[in-house]
């Protein structure tokens, strides 16, 4: 696993963690994965909007973060199937408090918290 992806130290956990699932998509990927192990083509249809560059790209870092596995199975066409590791399984679960904090705000549709302006 990388220490460091930029220059300097991090500041605090939640600095680390964010250099970690920092991007556009890899939060979708991460919740994608929970769900059950995917080829790279499900995981594209799993997560509408990504470029492939992009996803191949993303599952790299998350790999050699050590937050997802990529499995390579000696097949006629070869297959390759990627899933989450035991420290992707514990990333999600920190950040299934944060998912539910934006359904209960943020989520269209829903009413706003008593006491706080609608969004």
């Amino acid at each position: 696993m990388r220490s460091v992806r930029r220059p300097g130290a991090y500041v605090c956990g939640i600095d680390a963690a964010m250099d970690v699932i920092g991007g556009k998509w890899k939060v979708l990927i991460l919740w994608a994965l929970d769900e059950k192990p995917c080829r790279f083509g499900e995981l594209r249809r799993a997560v509408p909007g990504v470029t492939e560059k992009v996803l191949s790209s993303h599952l790299k870092e998350l790999e050699d973060d050590g937050i997802v596995h990529r499995e390579e199975y000696a097949e006629v066409p070869p297959r390759v199937e990627y899933s989450l590791t035991p420290r992707g399984v514990s990333l999600n679960g920190a950040l299934a408090p944060l998912g539910e904090w934006g359904r209960e705000n943020v989520f269209p549709g829903r009413e706003s918290v008593a006491g706080s302006d609608p969004l």
